[in-house]
């Protein structure tokens, strides 16, 4: 099977204790069972490719009919996330079956991709941990910017200078996580290290 990728939520963080004592943090994220709602053909749409999807407790008054229509034809409800997975191959890749976690087997590291916590319109000190001005003696430089450009030449602020601004709620991928423990009864997978996101979070878990 040429899909090497699956939908999860990051269930949290916890330890593993090895046999000789090591503890190794790992994060916990529940991985499928994902249904594959579409198979995109090269003959039909130019390229070869997987639809999946996951989180079937939305409720379906809160999904469009187009979508419903969509997931009805592979034979299943409404679904909080549907992603596209490009494969090779669509051998074994049927609509309506499922793929869980024992696509992981034998694989040693995966990248993870989620939304990292939005933390909204923060300064300079929080967003860029920015040192600040002086505390006493009549400062009115305490949490400020300070200059931010140049006199004559180039006389403007360059793009991308660190300033105030939203922080945080962006996509992040995670590369070289190790895979620490496999639990197919009941889909979860055990990466060493930590997960962007909030707990709840959905993320994409694909090989490395």
């Amino acid at each position: 099977m040429a899909l090497k990728g699956l939908i999860g939520k990051k269930i949290g963080m916890t330890q593993v204790f090895s046999e000789d004592g090591t503890v190794t943090p790992v994060t916990v994220l529940e991985c499928g069972p994902c249904p594959i709602t579409q198979v995109r053909t090269a003959e039909n749409d130019g390229y070869t490719a997987v639809q999946l999807g996951f989180g079937a407790d939305r409720k379906a008054k809160r999904t469009s009919k187009a979508l419903l229509g969509h997931l009805a034809k592979s034979g299943t409800g409404p679904m909080r996330v549907l992603k596209e997975f490009r494969v090779d191959d669509i051998d074994g890749l049927e609509v309506g079956s499922t793929v869980g976690v024992d696509l992981f087997e034998g694989m040693d590291k995966v990248r993870v991709t989620g939304t990292s916590k939005g933390r909204g319109f923060a300064g300079l000190m929080k967003r860029y941990n920015f040192g600040g001005g002086k505390a006493t003696h009549g400062s009115h430089h305490h949490r400020r910017a300070g200059t931010i450009g140049m006199c004559a030449t180039p006389s403007r602020v360059f793009k991308g200078h660190p300033m105030a601004g939203r922080y945080g709620g962006k996509q992040i991928t995670v590369r070289n996580l190790e895979i620490v423990r496999i639990d197919k009864e009941n889909n979860l997978i055990l990466v060493k290290g930590a997960v962007p996101g909030a707990k709840n979070g959905f993320v994409l878990v694909q090989a490395n």
